[in-house]
């Protein structure tokens, strides 16, 4: 395939930040919720263990299903059509979450946040390897992956901002709706302003499929059966490679709990600890994805086509004991500092991670394998990561030694796929030789 044949570099480096905008919108959308369980619970007279529910499998089960049928649609239909509607969807049931009265209806809208958003990175991952070819891939995945820390960083802010108001407003009227309180109000004003990001790409240009990429004559079609064979067949290489990004989602949905692990051990109001981890997040986030993506191009173009993964062992490595250090500091700051570096370790492992799966996956099951990565990485992160720190917490350590069980979950998780590094990088390494071998410059 020549250079000529990929889109102009302006108008594919438009479609990833268009992308990214709306990657945030959903972070901001997803990540809100949790900065707000306190005026939540106490106006709706919620459980921390219906909380729970809410905040994980009402989300996680449909976001993580849906996409296996979104990713089938992504690699047959019109990306930019279904990443509209998901933004629609998403962002009407976002500021529905305002109107909730119940836990029934409550759980029930974030289960529709999680159906919207499943639509976004298949087909976001798809339009982008159209778009680039592979030895210039790296920057524009990790501008969209860079999307994660600042989605959570704005998020973060936002609920500083409501936690510290909430203390001096008790409600707003708005037409329609009538009297709202503060944490109804931000489910609105976050939700809303996406509906203008669905209209451009219900509009946007459609990139052509460059299917002579990374084929793979094992695949005699496109379908999900195809794709699910394909997987299955080559389970060790795709198994070990997602468990190392499935121990950062852990760890990353885990830290859900760092708010009340930092006011019951250090003494920190969750707004102090929101405003910290905003800034944070705002400012390492996006400098390790830029410098992940960069350094992934740069070796890659140098020869090393393993680059991504190299760079993802690295983060996994950084990941484990910044995970689990900063709950044995003496001090609240001493704990964040360390904590700052973890961020950098999530950053990178975000940013490389789908450039390296997509190196080893044809181009014909892209968006399904996507979705199935998602599908993974998000039941492990949503599911076992906040559950297993509140059993722990309350089961094992007592919860004002909260921080035992933050310490607990990177050991408990990662130390596997710790061991099996060497297998996998002989595994992987094995099937890009496979690809690189067959018909195609993918």
């Amino acid at each position: 395939m020549t250079p000529q044949q990929w889109p102009p570099a302006g108008r594919a480096w438009l479609l990833v930040g268009m992308l990214t905008l709306a990657y945030i919108s959903s972070f901001v959308d997803r990540y809100i919720l949790g900065l707000l369980i306190e005026p939540i619970k106490a106006d709706l007279g919620l459980t921390d263990e219906q909380i729970g529910w809410v905040i994980g499998p009402a989300f996680a089960i449909f976001y993580a299903t849906m996409g296996l049928p979104l990713g089938w649609l992504v690699d047959r239909g019109r990306r930019t059509w279904i990443v509209a509607c998901g933004i629609t969807v998403w962002s009407l049931a976002t500021a529905a979450s305002g109107l909730a009265r119940s836990f029934p209806q409550l759980f029930l809208t974030r289960m529709t946040v999680g159906v919207g958003e499943a639509t976004l990175s298949p087909a976001a991952f798809s339009m982008i390897a159209d778009s680039f070819p592979p030895e210039r891939r790296g920057k524009p995945v990790a501008v969209y992956s860079a999307a994660l820390t600042v989605g959570a960083g704005i998020a973060s802010l936002i609920g500083a901002t409501v936690l510290v108001w909430a203390k001096t407003t008790s409600a707003t009227t708005l037409p329609l709706v009538g009297s709202v309180a503060p944490w109804q109000l931000t489910f609105f004003a976050v939700g809303l302003p996406g509906l203008l990001l669905a209209l451009y790409f219900f509009f946007a240009r459609e990139p052509a499929r460059m299917l002579a990429t990374a084929s793979d004559p094992a695949l005699k079609g496109s379908g999900l059966g195809d794709a699910l064979g394909y997987v299955a067949q080559r389970a060790g290489t795709y198994g070990s490679f997602v468990s190392l990004v499935c121990v950062m989602t852990i760890i990353a949905y885990s830290q859900g709990f760092l708010p009340a692990t930092f006011t019951r051990t250090w003494g920190w109001p969750a707004e102090r600890y929101a405003l910290w981890n905003g800034i944070a997040l705002l400012t390492l986030g996006p400098v390790s994805v830029f410098t992940a993506g960069w350094l992934s191009d740069r070796w890659a173009q140098a020869g090393r086509h393993d680059a991504p993964l190299r760079l993802l062992v690295a983060g996994f490595l950084l990941l484990l004991p910044t995970a689990a250090l900063p709950m044995f500091m003496p001090s609240g700051e001493l704990a964040f500092a360390v904590l700052c570096v973890n961020i950098v370790a999530i950053a990178v492992i975000s940013a490389v991670a789908v450039t390296a799966l997509l190196n080893i996956t044809p181009a014909q099951i892209r968006g399904q394998v996507v979705a199935l990565y998602y599908m993974a990485i998000s039941l492990a992160g949503l599911l076992l990561g906040p559950t297993t720190v509140g059993v722990l917490s309350t089961r094992v350590f007592g919860e004002e030694q909260i921080r035992y069980a933050v310490a607990t979950l990177p050991l408990l998780y990662g130390a596997v796929p710790l061991l099996l590094i060497p297998l996998m990088r002989r595994l992987y390494l094995a099937q890009m030789k496979r690809l690189a071998d067959t018909p195609g410059d993918g």
